[in-house]
């Protein structure tokens, strides 16, 4: 949906209209437990796309949508009458991808838990693969002793 403000006020509005009008109007016994989930109209106000969601199964949704196809000629008209716009803007109806979006968001979710709780069982019994201080330390040079030639006592090179 645009950024014009006319253009926003006329979705919510259509959204409310188009709502009451499936609850009250349309008797069609195709027509599923319907949500309106959203409405956007182009800037010309001449054209409303209207998202919604079914709660069932895929036949229901089916159903739904060739009813809505069907009374989408008396919802317009509907909304024509509610809204006194010079030029009803025409309805297309979209079935709304955001619960299948959610559905998949919360099986990943569930999957990571699980892969997290796996992982921290394998933390527990878990050692370090080598020294428990894995850093090289300095050398000691206290016992060693260098002469002046800057050999060890014991003759071995200490640049070697």
């Amino acid at each position: 949906m645009s950024e014009n403000p006319r253009a926003r006020k006329l979705a919510d509005r259509i959204k409310v209209i188009v709502a009451t009008a499936l609850d009250t109007r349309v008797k069609d016994p195709r027509l599923g437990f319907v949500t309106i989930t959203d409405v956007r109209v182009t800037g010309d106000l001449q054209h409303a796309s209207v998202f919604y969601t079914v709660y069932g199964t895929d036949e229901e949704r089916e159903g739904t949508a060739a009813a809505l196809r069907s009374a989408t000629g008396m919802l317009r008209s509907e909304v024509g009458r509610q809204t006194g716009v010079r030029l009803t803007p025409t309805l297309e109806f979209f079935a709304d991808a955001i619960p299948d979006s959610a559905r998949t968001i919360e099986d990943l979710l569930v999957e990571a838990r699980h892969r997290d709780a796996e992982l921290a069982g394998l933390k527990d019994g878990a050692q370090y693969a080598g020294e428990a201080d894995p850093y090289r330390q300095p050398r000691e040079l206290e016992d060693e002793t260098v002469d002046a030639d800057g050999e060890h006592a014991d003759g071995e090179d200490p640049r070697a």
